[in-house]
């Protein structure tokens, strides 16, 4: 106690300085209106800008964990998708398990590896056997379709892109069912063209072009782009048909490796075709 009050009598002139000072600023800051609204103008920005930068780090680090929560519910969107199913009975019916099938299944993945301006390009995925994935399964994106497994690792597939010059794609236009080949001329990566579309039917412009599902890698009705423009195809009876692709290959970053669970029975059946031979 002594010491305390020998502290106070020893700086008591600062103290008293300091304790005026503070009734002074107070008084000040109270009743003087603009540097009281400076001061709250001031407060207030620092305290908004602490909390933006804070907003920013905290969405940075929660961004990957917000797309891959994201891509769970478009999985579970999908699968619930008619496109996902076959009709199991074409008559008049009760909707319930029985009249339907899952044909198709879905899984996630991150495109870490990519190029986009060569005359083939691929895509590194960060998923492979262990999870299921095999050579010709299709990928697309929530945009439209990216192209087909070209070959497997334990962890990693890598995708032969549709920009690819065989990637032979069975394609349609949506509204007409006028159907060929997807076909890439690596010059351009957001354009592809559309070959074997007789030039006797009428293609409209910004038609939406889509996946036929006739080979089984893609469900019907999987966006691959909208009709740009049309040519005639010199000497042949075929339009010359150029495609705004619906996905920018050169910012693919989240995708869905479909798996066809009937593809084996409806290849099975195919290999029994009759074989054409010359006489």
């Amino acid at each position: 106690m002594r010491n305390f009050l020998a502290f106070i009598r020893r700086f008591q002139v600062l103290l008293i300085f300091a304790l005026m000072q503070g009734v002074a600023l107070t008084f000040y800051f109270t009743f003087v209106h603009f540097p009281r609204s400076q001061y709250l103008t001031t407060a207030s920005r620092i305290s908004g800008t602490i909390l933006e930068i804070r907003n920013d780090i905290t969405k940075h680090f929660d961004l990957s964990n917000s797309n891959t929560k994201l891509q769970e519910e478009n999985i579970r969107l999908m699968e619930e998708h008619p496109m996902s199913f076959i009709q199991l009975d074409n008559g008049l019916a009760e909707i319930n398990d029985t009249v339907y099938r899952q044909q198709y299944a879905y899984m996630p993945a991150i495109v870490i590896n990519s190029t986009h301006d060569k005359r083939n390009n691929y895509f590194t995925l960060d998923i492979g056997s262990e999870q299921g994935v095999k050579d010709g399964m299709g990928v697309f994106s929530s945009n439209g379709v990216v192209g087909v497994i070209h070959n497997t690792s334990k962890h990693f597939s890598v995708v032969k892109s549709c920009l690819t010059e065989d990637i032979n794609m069975d394609i349609m236009v949506e509204k007409t069912g006028q159907f060929g080949l997807l076909k890439w001329n690596g010059r351009d990566a957001r354009r592809g063209t559309m070959s074997g579309v007789s030039n006797d039917t009428e293609i409209k412009k910004w038609a939406k072009v889509v996946t036929r599902g006739g080979g089984g890698i893609f469900p019907r009705g999987i966006s691959v782009g909208k009709v740009e423009k049309t040519d005639v195809v010199e000497g042949k009876p075929l339009w010359d048909i150029t495609l705004l692709f619906s996905e920018d290959y050169r910012s693919l970053q989240r995708v869905y490796v479909v798996k066809n669970l009937l593809l084996e029975e409806q290849r099975n059946l195919e290999s029994q075709n009759p074989v054409d031979q010359d006489q």
